[in-house]
């Protein structure tokens, strides 16, 4: 049985109050604002029984009000980078704006992350909902978005819907920054990861997809079978993993499906993520660098912790081969991902 309650956690300068939703089972502990609807905490038992905040965030609301790093929260309208921030669409180009090297990234300077969501309980969670008015960041349509966090047991779930009234690009994820030994840990050097995908999509020096679909074999992107993240680092070109793993080929039916497994072996500690979409962006915090104090003083540097954003493929919008990222009227976009903390 998960209890579900809420609380006013603060005022956000000029966007309104914020609410933080507190989802508890006998398991784990799930807290979740409403400003971006940010997963905030994440408590999960090691093998000694021991809880421990697994997610990077900050104490107060003016850390994540000020926050450019995303920490926890939902991004929308499209996750990931669009090149050169342009796309094409009904004959109609679109010029968004640039907030990362020469790209469009997560949804522009004010994107979901930035909203206050409305809360509504549910069956074992919340329900977030917004509307993002036509030409928002530059976007075309009016779009309802929602997403519902459930827990049930040791699983989090993360049900994503959304309608326009124009034909728009979408892809929402969540941005939730894990480390399995603790939210405080130095690195996640001694974590494990295996992601379960055949190929990945190789990139250029901006972080954009070069069109090419990759087959992971005898490169350090072979995460099939389990291995120590800290040596992969190592054999990875640049600073670290941003890059997309394929979950699905381009036609096939999204169906949800098993996409990755990471262990602390010291803590006990796992995660596994399932989803319909047909990628996982595996991210392990290159760009964190210290600069940031999170919670309880902690600063978080390179390396410190990973992400697995369930998604569509980066830049679809501008690559045909690419599956389709365009929401049109009438038409319902969903989506699920599934976060399940164990311990061994």
């Amino acid at each position: 049985m998960t209890q579900v309650s809420r609380q006013q956690w603060g005022e956000a300068v000029g966007l309104g109050p914020v609410d933080l939703w507190v989802l508890q089972s006998s398991q784990v502990r799930v807290e979740v604002l409403t400003l971006g609807a940010i997963i905030r905490s994440v408590w999960s038992r090691g093998k000694d029984g021991q809880m421990e905040d697994v997610v990077l965030g900050y104490d107060d609301l003016e850390g994540y009000v000020s926050d450019k790093r995303y920490l926890g929260a939902v991004v929308g309208r499209v996750a990931n980078r669009i090149a050169r921030g342009r796309f094409v669409l009904e004959g109609k180009e679109y010029q968004l704006d640039i907030n990362n090297g020469p790209n469009a990234l997560h949804g522009g300077l004010r994107g979901f992350n930035k909203a206050i969501w409305h809360g509504t309980a549910v069956e074992g969670g919340v329900q977030l909902s917004l509307t993002s008015p036509d030409g928002d960041q530059d976007y075309p349509g009016e779009v309802q978005v929602s997403v519902s966090y459930t827990l049930e047991g040791e699983t989090l779930t993360a049900e994503y819907q959304a309608r326009s009234t124009k034909a728009t690009p979408i892809n929402l994820t969540n941005h939730s920054y894990f480390n399995l030994a603790g939210q405080g840990a130095a690195d996640i050097y001694d974590h494990v990861v295996s992601i379960s995908a055949q190929s990945y999509l190789p990139v250029d020096d901006s972080s954009i997809p070069t069109g090419e679909i990759r087959r992971v074999d005898g490169t350090p992107f072979d995460l099939r079978k389990p291995l120590l993240i800290g040596p992969q680092l190592k054999e990875v070109p640049g600073p670290g993993f941003d890059h997309n793993f394929c979950l699905s080929s381009p036609g096939d039916t999204w169906s949800e499906r098993q996409a990755a497994r990471v262990c602390h072996p010291a803590s006990g500690r796992v995660l596994e993520v399932s989803t319909s979409q047909p990628g996982v962006q595996f991210y392990t915090a290159n760009f964190l660098d210290g600069s940031m104090t999170g919670k309880g003083g902690v600063r978080y540097g390179k390396h410190s912790s990973f992400c697995l954003e369930t998604q569509n493929w980066p830049d679809a919008v501008n690559q045909v081969s690419f599956p389709d990222c365009i929401l049109r009227p009438g038409e319902d976009y969903k989506h699920v991902t599934r976060f399940t903390f164990t311990a061994v």
